[in-house]
């Protein structure tokens, strides 16, 4: 997840998505002390599948909320580490990230295809069979009503 700063830096910084809701915002939980929870606005979700050569980059808003329903429902013992109390830790809250925008490439074939297409390119000076590149905006749209075990 990358968020602009208040100095207008970027940062970065790896985070587990936890569930996508019917209206495909993503969910994490977060510390509500994190520089990210002051950073609402603008923020950048990246997926990459390696394997497949499937890339996704999203652009949104972030919301927070500490609705404890919703914290323990979405909770997961991998989380215990930053938090020791558990689901009941102060300071955790639930991360909603609402995408705007969406990009994808998706390079078909086997690692050995990808490569060629990347050889094939270099050699041409131009992109050869480097797969599907495409672009959806206006994601976001009002929810036709709130999710209420996540609601604040």
């Amino acid at each position: 997840m990358t968020t602009m700063q208040a100095d207008d830096a970027m940062a970065s910084r790896p985070m587990a998505a936890l569930e996508m809701d019917e209206q495909g915002a993503l969910w994490f939980l977060t510390d509500q002390r994190s520089s990210k929870v002051e950073c609402l606005d603008v923020a950048n979700l990246c997926f990459v599948d390696t394997a497949h050569g499937a890339y996704v980059s999203l652009s949104g808003h972030i919301e927070i909320t500490t609705d404890r329903e919703g914290i323990k429902r979405l909770w997961t013992p991998l989380a215990k580490p930053w938090f020791s109390e558990g689901p009941d830790s102060n300071n955790l809250a639930l991360l909603k990230f609402v995408p705007d925008a969406a990009d994808y490439w998706d390079g078909h074939g086997s690692m050995m295809v990808r490569a060629f297409g990347v050889i094939a390119s270099v050699i041409a000076g131009k992109p050869v069979a480097m797969g599907e590149h495409g672009s959806h905006t206006g994601l976001s749209t009002p929810a036709p009503a709130p999710i209420s075990a996540l609601s604040p």
